[in-house]
């Protein structure tokens, strides 16, 4: 019985402590969505609808309010921690900060279109 009622007890101390959001790179900071948006806007948006609404400038690049479409946003954190590179010469090598990956997928986040 001692054993039931710890283990019963363990499982809720893990679901009280547990958050809906992925664990932060940026050290603990919650993320910044106006800082996620400008980081879009400055370093995407000549390819990319990085909003709400509206088409991509280059036919090719992905809206990025479809892209949890296809897989979960918050697994881009480690290509952006590395450094996205594609196979096509126009899309530079980017990569962002711990900081900027916790901003850059929260603003992903709360533009998702399903």
């Amino acid at each position: 019985m001692k054993i039931i009622l710890g283990t019963l007890f363990a499982g809720i101390l893990v679901a009280a402590t547990a958050t809906p959001f992925p664990a932060l790179a940026g050290g603990g900071v919650p993320p910044d969505l106006e800082a996620g948006q400008t980081l879009a806007e400055s370093r995407c948006a000549h390819c990319h609808a990085v909003g709400r609404d509206g088409k991509s400038p280059v036919a090719a690049a992905p809206a990025f309010r479809h892209l949890g479409r296809k897989w979960p946003v918050e697994n881009l954190a480690e290509a952006l921690a590395e450094g996205i590179v594609v196979g096509h010469p126009a899309m530079p090598a980017i990569a962002f900060s711990p900081t900027e990956i916790d901003d850059f997928l929260a603003w992903l986040q709360v533009i998702q279109e399903q």
